[in-house]
């Protein structure tokens, strides 16, 4: 195509193609504008929907309050159809806005306010509702005040919706106007573009010719100062010579770049890997320092963390604790922790005990923001990369590091730190042999010393074996004579241990009967008196009965000092009975608080029980000999008290203890009951603590001593520790008070044993053979219907009483009569056996046992001869309270067995049970 030719074309191009581009530009023009005029119309009207809701929203509330505050009919009336055209134009403009906006913000806007609408109608028509009923009525607060706060919200809602519209028309109107102008925008930039494409088509018609042939040159010109990493290209637009010469430059410079990025990529890895090794090198430079492998963790992890671009690191060894490994951290890099937190790691344990278990690197990305703070002296940010590496040696986890970063670690950082793991792997089990060897050889170094001491005091005792050899053979000769008085001092020896165990007989007999002889008459005295004290003819005046209480109180305290004595006499013989069994600590607490409240209230003293609450409930050991203590010594602490406080304290603690007394210095620890009795009483002098625990001994002995008492109560209580397996101490300050600890062996029952109970035996079977009726509540009540059970049970029974005391018989018989017994009695066992023979009906039999003619042992044997009374109870009745006297009753057949001075509730409670299970 010839050159004019080619201008004509491209000038006709360019008129044509601006004409058609004004022509379309101008109709798009045209058409934004009507486009401007719909959008404007349908918002406005969008708008005054929204504005239709707020005022009726608005005229509703308004109309409500008037409603609520008129009282006239007529108001009421014009209030609520306003009220109720409200309602119609809001659901009118609510349904044209719903039609017409269906954007997600809108709906949800109108769903709240289309709610709120209902549920204000809801409550506005109980306020009308109670308004036409009584025009004067007043509605509540709590209604007025939902009103007022769905309205509140409703109007807020409205205002919303209807600033939403605004939004989107001031929105749709900067969107029109942006069109606009950007129409007038395109119009110029099509006519520019259109204008440029003709001029630059008639360039390119013009310079066609040299374009090539200049673009090759200009290419070849820049080779020179281009890097040769990215060369340019010659484009080819054409065949022949140029496009050759084209061709044959791109393809050198191909290969140019090939060669340039080779040599680039080889003096990289040159510079990583000199890196490397240098890094390498420092890190092993700094292992000879160490002495230990306390100062290896800290040179190492000191070394390493900067190296890797990194700001915190901490290092955990792993350590052997009994049957436990545990990562202990024994150095660290800028690791910040005022909590002490995260110095060990069992195996498994968090991520450092899950790297170490599974012997696998682990990495962190991302990590949350609080998870750990690396600090500064002016702040604080969260790393965002975190490593965990395991430091092992031939399959054997040594340590475990941790590494902490803010930027990402780079695969030259990555390759430093696995390079230097397994070095320092063999370097720390190096340091360990080493160190172990050290051990091994000081405990050998140690050893050896032993024995060279040990061989000099082995050839030390060989000289005085000699020397004590030449002694013995010296003493050989005087020991044959020795032996020969020793034989003699024998035999008197023999003689006088059977004198002193007829002595002995003598003194247990001597107790026998003087516990018997005593017995006898202080039973029929408590007997009677208990009878009269209950004053159930109504005749005794208040007075007498003081007098009987006191006669009362007074037996209850000989009886107590004869069972001291008795006490005292039997732990002197070692005939003492300690019967172990499970005790409930809380029953133990509430019979003290039962027994010393009265006292404490009687004497205005503070009385305090603490059980730590960790102790077990059941422990093992003997009940009652345990109360016998605690009774005593709070007994003494109340007498010694004036003022203040006595408290019983019971704790675990750990108290050293002798198991072989013999032995020198052989204590060992174990847990033990601690029951204190703390009291800020008189206390006792310390010159006087030694000897307070001694029979007959006491704080102040005088004849003119203040307080009572025979001193054999910390005695017995004493002794009774030990039987118990422990031990009692003492602390006291005069004026101050003192504390009484009673340690007993800290033994808990694991398995609960089966406890019979012959008393709830026999009530459940009489409750069944009687109908007893419901137990109550009250103390009086079940006082009565225990009674009334008693006298049911015993009622037109036959008792055989053999006794050959007549004060005995009679105060018994005072005693059953009131159960309405039928009662037969007689003064030794063979009138007994006689009496027995001529009234076979009997029910059950009360024996004495040491009785003139024939004793009650033997009495009760020739009874149980005769099979016909076989099964007939006979309960032994003995004031001869010694070591095995139940079990020698119960041996000779007797069915139950209890020690005078009789307890009538006891004694009844018996005859009940037996009477009950022969019945049965």
């Amino acid at each position: 195509m010839k050159f004019r030719t080619k201008l004509y074309t491209s000038i006709g191009s360019i008129v044509v193609l601006i004409s058609i581009c004004v022509i379309v530009l101008m109709n798009m023009l045209e058409q934004s504008m009507v486009n401007i005029d719909v959008v404007v119309t349908d918002k406005y009207e969008r708008i005054n929907m929204a504005a239709t809701i707020k005022y009726e929203t608005v005229n509703i509330a308004r109309e409500l309050r008037e409603i609520t505050v008129n009282q006239s009919n007529a108001t009421l009336t014009t209030s609520i159809n306003a009220l109720e055209e409200s309602n119609i134009n809001i659901n009118r403009a609510m349904e044209s806005l719903e039609r017409i906006d269906s954007k997600g913000k809108s709906r949800e806007l109108m769903t709240k306010y289309k709610v709120l609408h209902e549920t204000y109608l809801a409550t506005a028509q109980q306020v009308i509702a109670i308004k036409k009923t009584d025009p004067k009525a007043a509605i509540q607060p709590q209604l007025l005040n939902d009103l007022k706060l769905t309205g509140e919200r409703m109007v807020q809602l409205a205002e919303l919706l209807r600033g939403l519209q605004e939004q989107e028309m001031k929105n749709e109107l900067y969107r029109s106007r942006d069109t606009y102008h950007w129409a007038i925008s395109t119009i110029y930039f099509y006519l520019a573009v259109c204008l440029c494409l003709g001029i630059g088509f008639i360039i390119w018609i013009i310079r066609g010719m040299t374009k090539d042939l200049n673009h090759v040159t200009t290419v070849m010109k820049s080779v020179t100062n281009s890097s040769l990493d990215a060369l340019p290209r010659i484009e080819i637009f054409s065949k022949g010579e140029i496009g050759a010469i084209a061709a044959a430059f791109n393809k050198m410079v191909s290969k140019l770049e090939a060669h340039s990025k080779r040599e680039k990529q080889l003096k990289e890895e040159a510079g990583e890997h000199n890196w490397l090794k240098s890094k390498i090198a420092e890190i092993l430079a700094m292992y000879p320092e160490a002495k230990d492998v306390q100062m290896l963790a800290e040179l190492f992890i000191t070394k390493l963390v900067p190296m890797v671009g990194a700001c915190n690191g901490v290092f955990y060894i792993k350590t052997v604790e009994g049957n436990e490994q545990y990562l202990k951290k024994i150095a660290a890099y800028a690791f910040f922790n005022p909590n002490r937190e995260f110095e060990s790691f069992r195996m498994g344990e968090g991520l450092i005990g899950q790297c170490a278990l599974e012997k696998q690197h682990i990495f962190l990305n991302q990590v949350p923001d609080n998870y750990i703070k690396i600090r500064s002296g002016i702040g604080g940010a969260t790393p965002k990369n975190i490593i965990i590496l395991p430091i092992q040696y031939e399959d054997e986890v040594l340590a475990v590091i941790e590494i902490a970063s803010f930027e990402s670690f780079s695969p030259s950082q990555i390759k430093l730190i696995e390079e230097v793991i397994p070095t320092t792997g063999i370097t720390l089990k190096s340091m360990l042999n080493h160190m172990k060897a050290e051990r091994l050889l000081q405990e050998s170094q140690s050893l050896t010393e032993e024995l060279q001491a040990q061989s000099e005091e082995l050839q030390l005792q060989q000289e005085e074996l000699r020397s004590t050899n030449e002694q013995l053979e010296d003493q050989y000769a005087a020991s044959v004579h020795k032996k020969e008085e020793l034989e003699k001092v024998r035999e008197q020896l023999e003689e006088k241990a059977q004198q002193l165990e007829i002595s002995s007989q003598y003194k247990s007999e001597f107790l026998a009967n003087m516990s018997h002889e005593l017995r006898t008459p202080l039973n029929s005295l408590l007997i009677l008196a208990q009878i009269l004290s209950e004053n159930g003819e109504g005749n005794l005046t208040a007075k007498q009965e003081e007098y009987i209480r006191t006669i009362y109180a007074s037996g209850n305290d000989l009886l107590h000092l004869i069972n001291d004595i008795l006490d005292l006499a039997k732990v002197e013989s070692g005939k003492l009975d300690v019967i172990h069994s499970e005790v409930d600590l809380h029953g133990v607490e509430d019979y003290i608080m039962m027994q010393f409240s009265p006292i404490a209230y009687k004497k205005n003293i503070q009385f305090i029980v603490h059980v730590e609450p960790d102790l077990p409930s059941i422990f093992y050991t003997d009940e009652h000999r345990l109360q016998q203590i605690l009774k005593n010594l709070l007994s003494n602490a109340f007498k010694f008290t004036e003022s203040g406080s006595v408290t019983l304290l019971v704790q675990k603690v750990i108290k050293e203890t002798a198991r072989q007394p013999i032995l020198v210095n052989n204590y060992e620890e174990e847990f033990m009951l601690a029951f204190s009795v703390i009291d800020t009483g008189i206390g006792i002098a310390r010159e006087k603590q030694g000897t307070i625990f001694d029979a007959f001994k006491q704080a102040d002995g005088t004849t003119s001593r203040k307080y009572g008492g025979t001193g054999l109560g910390l005695s017995i209580c004493r002794e009774i520790a030990y039987l118990l397996g422990g031990f009692m101490e003492l602390t006291s300050e005069v004026g101050k008070g003192s504390n009484f600890t009673l340690y007993l062996p800290y033994d808990q029952v694991n398995e609960p044993k089966e406890v019979k109970s012959y008393m709830k035996e026999a009530s459940a079977g009489l409750e069944n053979k009687y109908y007893l009726p419901e137990v109550t509540n009250t103390m009086d009540e079940e006082d009565s219907s225990n009674e009334q059970l008693g006298k049911s049970s015993l009622k037109d029974k036959k008792v055989l009483i053999v006794d050959d005391d007549i004060r005995n018989v009679y105060a018994l018989t005072i005693a059953l009569e009131k159960y309405e017994m039928e009662i037969i009695v007689a003064d030794n066992g063979r009138e007994g056996i006689e009496v027995l023979h001529s009234n076979p009906d009997t029910d059950i039999i009360l024996m004495d046992i040491m009785m003139p003619e024939m004793d009650g042992f033997e009495a009760i044997r020739t009874i149980r001869s005769n099979h016909k009374f076989i099964s007939l109870p006979i309960i032994a009745l003995t004031a001869k309270a010694m070591k095995h006297a139940r079990e020698e009753c119960l041996d000779a057949g007797a069915t139950d067995y209890i020690s005078k001075p009789l307890n009538l509730d006891q004694l009844f409670s018996l005859m009940h049970v037996w009477l009950y299970r022969k019945e049965g």
